[in-house]
C-alpha cells in the first residue's frame, strides 16, 4: 500500500469519520427531542460500520466485513424497535 492513494486517503477517510461520530454523539447527548436522539443513534451506527469496512481496506482483511454486516443488522432492528415504541405514544426521556 506504499505510495498508493490509499495509503494517505484512508486515515483522512478514518480521522474524518471519528470526528463525524464525536459530533453525533454529542447531538445524542443534547439533542432536545428523543427523534433527534434516535436519528443520532441511527447515524451512530452507520458511523461504526463504515468504520469497519473502511478498516476491512486498510488491513485487507474481510473479517471486518463480517463484523459491518453485524453492526448493520443490529442497528437497523434496533432503530425500527425504537420507532415503533415511540409511535405507540410513549415518549423516552
Amino acid at each position: 500500500m506504499n505510495g498508493s492513494v490509499l495509503a494517505w486517503a484512508l486515515p483522512i477517510t478514518l480521522t474524518m469519520l471519528a470526528l463525524s461520530m464525536l459530533m453525533v454523539t454529542v447531538r445524542l447527548l443534547i439533542g432536545p427531542s428523543a427523534q433527534d436522539r434516535i436519528l443520532a443513534l441511527d447515524c451512530l451506527y452507520m458511523l461504526g460500520m463504515y468504520v469497519m469496512l473502511t478498516l476491512s481496506i486498510y488491513y485487507d482483511s474481510s473479517a471486518y466485513f463480517e463484523a459491518a454486516l453485524l453492526i448493520a443488522l443490529l442497528g437497523f432492528v434496533s432503530t425500527t424497535a425504537m420507532a415503533k415504541f415511540l409511535l405507540r405514544g410513549e415518549v423516552i426521556e
